[in-house]
């Protein structure tokens, strides 16, 4: 799984989507699409193809190479490549929209390591919270509308501001509620999901897990509504148009549960957003307090759902879980999670360890230490550590020469957008 995120050092979770037709508005002034010399999708073939075959084409054109794709999506374009938002322009720490990158945004592949900019002046009074299945989730300046945006494409759905969620802060009484600044650390610091139904109407989810909330609305709806329950969690997943949560605790002894929640669902005439609630979280795997230790994350890894955490209070040593073993109480660690790196933070991911990524290291959980916030990887072969990057990413940029290991953790860590 790759991601996207943004504000001064930026990106967020992405992946392979297919866009309804019917529920996306082309808004081709916000990007210049990617030059291709492939023939126009007007007289191509793909369109007569069955959906389902031309997904799955997709996924192994992906597999290969990002230009590969880039001619793919020139005959039917039903998703985004997997890439992450690389704003440091050689390593002078430019932001998205500062002037110097002349309207550009780069994009880095982490599965092949490969560059490509796309021309995106909507970064200039944007800016994104999240991404989801291969779009950006912005945040519009003006008006604090949400937005569904294609990066390369200039596609383009728009659901109700974020100000409508302010109401719900008021009435919980949360601290700093009574100062507008401090309301919108609530809600900007997101995780959040889509489907799209049988009727091409859009639902978005998205996990306020510092409320404990999950807010949703369509593309129908004037307003976004708020889950009528609390779980309190810690770093949200995506996966497949849900939220996967570990409810949070702060007793070491107790069980860690992993919850699930599904989007509203329609129900006949009634459109999923409108008035409707959003279902209870699904309690789907607990696990034993002395299999796996706080803090666990939860990250997706080749079209699967990993937990992974300590073996103990000590810290010592880490384990990784597939979710769906969890599920049916086989408490069997992975040996191997062949050539991956997981990024563990506030957001987690998964990088593809190859020749034109030297530096990430298959078979490795990169994270900072509770030591000095260094960051350090743990290696699920050997069970031994050793630094990832020299120098303290807590107390800020580490600067030249760029290790691409730290503009890629940079993805995970909110302080640093």
């Amino acid at each position: 799984m790759s991601l996207l995120e943004h504000q001064k050092r930026s990106s967020a979770q992405c992946s392979l989507t297919a866009c309804s037709s019917t529920s996306i508005k082309r808004r081709r002034h916000l990007t210049a699409p990617i030059s291709t010399d492939a023939p126009g999708a007007a007289s191509s073939p793909w369109a007569s193809m069955n959906e389902d075959l031309v997904r799955l084409i997709a996924w192994r054109v992906l597999a290969g190479d990002l230009l590969d794709y880039v001619h793919f999506r020139a005959h039917h374009r039903p998703a985004l490549p997997p890439v992450s938002l690389d704003d440091a322009a050689g390593g002078h720490d430019l932001y998205p929209a500062h002037g110097k990158l002349r309207g550009y945004i780069r994009f880095f592949n982490l599965d092949t390591g490969r560059f490509v900019r796309a021309k995106l002046p909507v970064f200039q009074d944007h800016c994104i919270l999240d991404s989801v299945n291969g779009l950006l989730v912005m945040h519009r300046d003006q008006d604090t509308v949400i937005r569904l945006f294609h990066p390369f494409t200039g596609d383009v759905v728009d659901l109700p501001p974020l100000v409508t969620l302010v109401p719900h802060i008021v009435n919980r009484d949360l601290p700093g509620a009574s100062h507008l600044t401090q309301r919108f650390v609530y809600l900007r610091r997101v995780c959040a999901s889509f489907n799209v139904s049988a009727t091409g109407v859009i639902t978005v989810m998205l996990a306020l897990h510092r409320m404990g909330s999950v807010a949703f609305a369509t593309t129908l709806d004037q307003q976004w509504h708020i889950s009528t329950w609390t779980l309190r969690c810690d770093r949200p997943l995506s996966f497949q148009g849900k939220l996967y949560m570990v409810r949070l605790s702060f007793i070491p002894e107790e069980n860690s549960d992993i919850f699930q929640v599904d989007p509203p669902q329609e129900d006949g005439d009634h459109v999923a957003g409108l008035g409707s609630s959003l279902p209870e979280p699904k309690l789907i795997a607990t696990i034993p307090s002395d299999k796996l230790a706080k803090s666990i994350f939860l990250v997706e890894c080749n079209s699967q759902i990993l937990v992974g955490g300590y073996t103990d209070r000590s810290r010592s040593h880490m384990v990784v879980h597939r979710l769906e073993d969890l599920k049916l109480e086989k408490l069997i660690p992975l040996r191997s999670i062949g050539d991956k790196a997981l990024f563990i933070n506030d957001r987690c991911i998964s990088v593809s360890s190859n020749g034109a990524l030297p530096t990430v290291v298959s078979d490795t959980i990169v994270l900072p230490s509770m030591k000095d916030g260094s960051l350090v990887q743990y290696h699920l072969n050997t069970n031994t550590w050793s630094r990832a990057m020299d120098g303290c990413i807590r107390r800020g940029p580490v600067f030249g020469p760029c290790n691409l290991i730290y503009h890629i953790y940079t993805c995970c860590r909110c302080e640093y957008w």
